[in-house]
């Protein structure tokens, strides 16, 4: 511990209060010796009256008696009033002026009394008694009055000056030089009175800092943190801190300094505070005088306190001991060492936890040993979690838990990974089979009814399984079984899979999709058709649907089927749609002014925030009319999130975009999205087609073309291919438009603006079956 050294000023006047107050309390010290000095000069001066017969000399002796009683009240007074309290700053700048008051009058009267004896006598002795006594006087009042340097001066010059002067005056050269000598002398004499001055307030400064750092150390001590205690050379407790004796339970005086080592552990074991096994630790570790560190874990009132020791011994004998009450730090570390390795939920291990047992079993497993990892998945957990809320699906989450557990047996191993997500290790199985029975005995207990708070709640399980093989790691497993996972739910959920070979290359085979696919968004590689909408009024053209083509270096062309559920899990198909829209609305424009394009927005593009901005963009940098854009969305797109579904499709319609309702039949169907939704076109499923023939398919679909033609929505009939199929639906006039191969399949851009121009420069009754006759013979 470094200590800052206090400034020092070397100006008198700048001396702390404390230590002023005690130059001045000096003053006042030994007042029996000042006493007898002032009977001692009473008693001389007696002596030089009856000696010289000067009858003047009587007042001197009355006033030394005077003034010396007089001083000696005073210091009595004094020192009756020390005894109340410690002087104060205050008192002694009272006290010192009356003080010097007294010293200079009896200095004065000492003077006068010489100076009267030397110069009205001869007598050598009555000269010897005046001036021993003066001079004896003097020398004692240098060492007495070492506090007040300003007072012995004063003195000197008072009781010396006369006499010196009185001896100089009678013209003996012996006097003369006797005169000069004490000069000198007295010279000398405030000298070392000076130096005693010095010294004593030096040792004043010293004393008070001192008692300073001893101050600051003794609060250092008693508030840092840890418990100090120390031993001396010889054994015995030098130094120990308050919050030492609070940690042992040490109150009042149950241990004091002085004590040995083994009487202080004793003292400790009979307050509790320590076991005796402990305590016999520590005396070893201190008396082995070598540095050492060691942690005592005891019960203290039912609970289990953890106590961190650290002995260092000194230099020339004796032990510091620190200790530090660690329990809530252990208790915590012991804590995240829990949260990191289980999951808070359910109590079973985390990814990180299984992964590491895992790998620890697989290296100490016998070759021949068969286990399986099975990965669980709760199938319809989400609809619980939207429905019910969260903390529902927390406790069917613990539900589950509790579950698995009572299915495995004591080797097998079971951990949480996160969401809905199970990871099963079966141990010492023999064959696939044990495997497959675990699975399906997981698939039909978590398919069991639960209740959760007065819910009567069913779900579902699905379960990849992966059986160990030789060089395969807990990574390689987890990902086997993963893949099985799922084709387990592609499967039709409710079930489990094995792994097999071929699912890597699946995966394999998606992820080179994966890559191939950023790269064509990159370099643009990607190719827009276009399928044109008949209006069956007119017989012209009036929207042609914007559809995506990827002709792959290596695959071919590739179905869009295969692109757009791939770029939605990759996040791609917010880009991919931004480019279709862009890229179609700038096509558009070489298009007649009554052709219009339409555009699909797949469900996560319609629901990004920014859709309103992206569709004023594209048009704004094409220049192409609001008017002449439709959108196309699903039913899926309705789903999610109604009110804002509802705002972005009126936002869009108030923009002027038309809004059309696609593949009307293949999702949920419901009538409220034709009521609920500002929807200008309806798009009726192919679907709609199959046995129109009949009268039951036919009633169905134009009842809903008429439904939707009564709400003021213009409808379309897709996958026309037929003539017959074309006679059908036109029959009563509600279809507006068709499309479909009978017309012409998706053809490139420069294909679609001979059909438009052909369309809109021919009659329409000319156009329609030139088209139909060329879009079959292609076919």
């Amino acid at each position: 511990m470094r200590l800052i050294e206090p400034e020092t000023d070397a100006d008198e006047k700048m001396l702390p209060p404390s230590i002023y107050a005690a130059l001045v309390n000096s003053l006042f010290q030994n007042a029996a010796p000042a006493l007898a000095g002032t009977l001692c000069a009473a008693v001389g001066a007696v002596m030089t009256v009856w000696k010289t017969g000067n009858v003047l000399l009587w007042p001197c002796a009355l006033l030394i008696v005077a003034v010396g009683g007089a001083r000696a009240i005073q210091m009595h007074i004094y020192e009756r009033e020390r005894r109340g309290s410690p002087l104060t700053p205050e008192r002694a700048a009272w006290w010192e002026p009356r003080y010097k008051i007294g010293a200079d009058l009896y200095a004065a009267s000492l003077g006068i009394w010489c100076f009267i004896v030397l110069m009205g006598s001869d007598d050598p002795v009555a000269h010897m008694v005046c001036t021993a006594v003066t001079i004896g006087y003097i020398a004692a009042s240098v060492g007495r009055n070492y506090g007040r340097p300003e007072i012995i001066q004063a003195h000197i010059i008072n009781a010396t000056a006369p006499m010196s002067i009185a001896l100089a005056l009678r013209g003996d050269p012996y006097y003369v030089a006797l005169a000069g000598l004490l000069v000198l002398f007295f010279v000398g004499l405030r000298l070392i009175n000076l130096n005693l001055h010095e010294i004593f307030v030096k040792a004043l400064t010293e004393t008070e800092r001192a008692a300073a750092l001893a101050g600051q150390f003794d609060t250092a001590l008693n508030n840092m943190p840890n418990g100090l205690c120390m031993f001396g050379a010889d054994g015995r407790l030098a130094v120990i801190n308050n919050h030492f004796n609070q940690m042992m339970g040490c109150g009042g005086n149950l241990v004091r300094r002085g004590d040995s080592l083994r009487e202080m552990i004793a003292a400790f074991v009979k307050a509790g505070s320590l076991s005796q096994t402990s305590g016999t630790t520590i005396i070893v570790e201190i008396e082995s005088s070598k540095p050492a560190q060691i942690t005592t874990l005891d019960r203290s009132q039912d609970n289990e306190r953890a106590l961190s020791w650290r002995f260092q011994p000194m230099v020339g004998g004796g032990t510091v001991v620190l200790v530090e009450d660690v329990t809530e730090r252990r208790n915590s570390e012991a804590l995240i060492s829990h949260m990191a390795r289980f999951d808070e939920l359910t109590g079973l291990p985390n990814r990180v936890s299984f992964r590491k047992e895992i790998g620890k079993m697989l290296k100490s497993a016998e070759d021949s040993s068969l286990a399986a990892l099975l990965f669980v998945d709760l199938d319809q957990f989400k609809q619980v979690n939207d429905t019910l809320g969260h903390p529902c699906g927390d406790q069917l989450l613990c539900m589950v838990a509790d579950r698995m557990r009572e299915l495995l047996r004591k080797d097998d191993f079971v951990a949480r990974f996160g969401g809905d997500e199970f990871v099963v290790f079966q141990r010492g199985i023999k064959t696939n089979h044990d495997a497959a029975d675990l699975a399906r005995r997981i698939v039909e207990r978590l398919s069991e009814r639960y209740e959760v708070d007065n819910h009567q709640v069913e779900i579902g399980a699905s379960v990849g399984i992966a059986m160990t093989q030789p060089g395969v790691g807990a990574d390689g497993l987890l990902k086997n079984a993963d893949m099985a996972l799922y084709r387990a739910k592609a499967s039709g959920r409710g079930t489990f899979c094995f792994f097999r070979d071929e699912m890597a290359q699946t995966v394999e085979a998606r992820r080179v999709l994966e890559l191939d696919l950023r790269k064509a968004l990159a370099n643009e590689e990607f190719e827009l058709y276009y399928q044109p909408l008949v209006n069956l009024r007119s017989g012209r053209i009036s929207t042609c649907e914007a559809l995506l083509r990827w002709n792959h270096p290596v695959r071919g062309a590739v179905s869009p089927v295969d692109i757009i559920p791939v770029a939605e899990d990759m996040g791609l198909i917010v880009d991919l749609g931004r480019w279709i829209l862009r890229k179609a609305c700038m096509e558009c424009m070489k298009w007649p002014d009554a052709v219009s394009v339409a555009v699909n927005f797949s469900s996560q593009q319609f629901h990004q925030r920014d859709i309103l901005s992206e569709v004023r963009y594209a048009l704004e940098v094409s220049g192409l009319p609001a008017n002449r854009l439709e959108i196309e969305i699903t039913e899926s797109s309705l789903l999610k999130n109604t009110k804002w579904t509802h705002d972005a499709l009126s936002q869009l319609h108030a923009a002027g975009c038309r809004i059309s309702l696609d593949d009307f039949g293949t999702g949920y169907s419901s009538l409220s999205y034709l009521h609920n939704f500002p929807l200008q076109k309806v798009k009726i499923d192919r679907s709609f087609l199959e046995g129109i023939d009949t009268d039951r398919p036919l009633t169905l679909l134009r009842g809903v073309a008429r439904l939707s033609a009564d709400l003021g929505m213009s409808v379309v009939v897709e996958g026309i291919e037929t003539n017959e199929q074309l006679e059908l639906i036109s029959a009563d006039g509600t279809v507006t438009e068709a499309q479909g191969f009978l017309f012409s399949r998706p053809v490139p851009a420069t294909r679609v603006r001979q059909l438009l121009n052909a369309s809109h420069g021919r009659q329409p009754d000319e156009l329609l079956s030139r088209s139909a006759r060329s879009s079959a013979g292609k076919a």
